[in-house]
């Protein structure tokens, strides 16, 4: 089995902040020349997340809208108490979750039609980095 690891580095210039990384992620499946197996796409900070979901703006607003009812920003989060203010950040990570697994075959990423790979940034504007590794033959 062969496996190949690259990182991924990110300073969005917003807090919050959403990058499509699907192109990045398939072209490292090239790079590798993995035909068959998975690649993980993990996020190495505890304010940041990855999913796959559909590529479309409207989609975006209503997903930053549910976290921001579930994880209100300006509450007071008991983290805060230890003088941070990012509690709601790290509660956003956790519904976003920080990985995804995304099969490979033939060679390229088996994603569905509208399927596509995001980080997510729910504490940014300062360097954070993604692992991809992948793993097949």
């Amino acid at each position: 089995m062969k496996t190949f690891t690259e990182y991924l580095w990110f300073e969005t210039k917003k807090a919050r902040e959403l990058v499509r990384i699907t192109d990045t992620v398939e072209a490292l499946v090239q790079k590798c020349g993995v035909k068959e197996g998975m690649a993980l796409v993990s996020a190495m900070h505890i304010t940041a997340g990855v999913f796959v979901n559909d590529n479309e703006p409207g989609l975006w607003e209503d997903i930053w809208q549910w976290l921001e009812k579930l994880a209100p920003f300006d509450k007071d989060y008991q983290h805060h108490h230890t003088g941070e203010d990012n509690g709601d950040a790290h509660l956003k990570s956790l519904l976003i979750h920080h990985q995804v697994i995304v099969p490979i075959t033939s060679g390229a990423l088996d994603l569905g039609t509208w399927q596509q790979i995001f980080y997510a940034e729910f504490d940014g504007r300062r360097r954070k980095r993604v692992i991809v590794k992948i793993m097949g033959e």
